[in-house]
């Protein structure tokens, strides 16, 4: 895959690599992301974007041919919003969420929460 090989400067240009009807999604998983958790820091990090607080990554999005996916899905996460992800496929840290249905903004608002208190701990645990 061409995209691969492209090394992204900026989420922005990570989004408009992507095909048009995926960009539209990101820019809204983006957005509640931010929204979630206003002080987290943007970055592209391995070639994805990446959200970050306090130097401890929150979540990471990437797009995909029939979904995009948030990662990581820890096994707090998981076990958290188990009924929640239940329609959704998770694997190996990874949450997919097809790109033919509607991106659940409440559930990722609430994942992005949870995993920005996870890294909070995280940070709190190397600070003693």
């Amino acid at each position: 895959m061409l995209v691969a090989k492209i090394k992204f400067k900026s989420v922005d240009e990570y989004i408009a690599s992507q095909p048009e009807a995926v960009q539209g999604l990101l820019k809204r998983v983006r957005n509640t992301i931010r929204k979630a958790v206003p002080e987290v820091e943007e970055m592209i990090s391995y070639q994805i974007p990446a959200y970050k607080l306090h130097g401890r990554p929150v979540l990471y999005l990437a797009g995909w041919k029939q979904h995009y996916s948030l990662y990581p899905a820890t096994d707090h996460v998981v076990a958290a919003f188990r009924d929640d992800l239940a329609p959704y496929e998770i694997s190996k840290g990874t949450i997919r969420f097809p790109l033919s249905e509607p991106v659940p903004v409440k559930l990722i608002e609430r994942i992005a929460k949870f995993r920005a208190k996870e890294a909070a701990r995280v940070s709190q645990r190397r600070l003693r």
